[in-house]
């Protein structure tokens, strides 16, 4: 038997061995998924060079690609068992019409679109990880480009608030705060079917303004969604309620003087403006349907998770 050192001749074929083409194609397809957010987020964070041609980016994509390649070829019987088992998942999901291949592609390309402009694009790619109950059946609801739901937002921006002077850098806050005021004025609470969790979409609850406290916050979102407005959805024990982004503690002073003294000052007469303050600095006011105000009284204090919708 023919030695080299210590390994023998079979075992030095098998350890340089040409993988099978369908597995290396696989692994630089996946690599291709993730190589490209890891560049956006390190493109945002690093600092710009401005070599000529952007030669200094395309050096760092480069890297990165040849670093996950080399990652996912050392794990390449886990990488190849994750694939195969996520799409399993998939074909599962599709049947089901839980999560399909054509949701992942869409989750996918908005994540792509959203991190190009985001500051903070490793932000977009935590929260699309973390856990949110019903997240992806919340995230089909949100039906924001529905024509429908654009025009009861419209309704309601010529409805409330059209001749406010004054808070032109709050132009879309107003506007999103006529959306609060029609809705959460009209808004009946209805609970789900008994024992099951529905959630109903924009377009379902636009035709009654009924259903429970998601139901209330899908169409909440969706409505200053399609003005502009971004949005986030707050998970708290037994319950979800919309927050509106306003920008920071200097634009809080602004926001919250209009509130008090220009567009709800008897609903908010001496009582607090509610809201939380994310890790970036970024206020978010309570929409919650209890409120006759926007910053209203918060039913539970306590996040368990966070989805934002920008």
């Amino acid at each position: 038997m023919i030695k080299i050192g210590n390994l023998t001749y079979q075992q030095l074929k098998e350890k340089f061995r040409i993988k099978k083409p369908w597995d290396m194609i696989i692994i630089f397809c996946l690599n291709i998924l993730f190589t490209i957010p890891i560049f956006i987020i390190a493109h945002q964070n690093l600092i710009i060079l401005e070599w000529a041609y952007y030669i200094d980016r395309i050096l760092l994509f480069i890297i990165i690609l040849v670093a996950v390649q080399l990652i996912l070829r050392a794990m390449r019987r886990v990488t190849l068992i994750s694939v195969i088992l996520y799409f399993f998942f998939l074909i599962y999901g599709t049947v089901f019409g839980d999560y399909s291949f054509e949701n992942v592609y869409e989750d996918y390309r908005s994540m792509m679109y959203t991190m190009g402009d985001d500051p903070y694009p490793q932000d977009i790619i935590i929260s699309k990880l973390l856990p949110f109950p019903n997240k992806s059946k919340i995230l089909t609801a949100v039906e924001y480009e529905n024509p429908k739901i654009r025009n009861f937002a419209i309704m309601a921006v010529n409805k409330h608030f059209k001749n406010v002077k004054g808070y032109y850098d709050y132009f879309t806050i107003i506007q999103s705060f006529a959306v609060f005021k029609e809705i959460n004025s009209r808004w009946n609470y209805v609970s789900d079917p008994k024992g099951r969790d529905y959630i109903a979409k924009a377009t379902e609850s636009l035709k009654y303004l009924s259903g429970d406290c998601d139901d209330h916050s899908v169409f909440m979102v969706a409505c200053i969604k399609s003005i502009g407005g971004t949005t986030r959805l707050i998970h708290t024990k037994g319950h979800i309620y919309p927050e509106l982004l306003i920008g920071n503690k200097k634009d809080l002073e602004h926001i919250n003087y209009a509130i008090k003294k220009v567009l709800f000052p008897v609903e908010s007469k001496n009582k607090s403006i509610n809201y939380h303050i994310d890790e970036r600095g970024n206020v978010w006011l309570n929409l919650d349907y209890t409120a006759r105000y926007p910053g209203g009284p918060f039913m539970n204090e306590e996040i368990l998770g966070a989805l934002t919708l920008d």
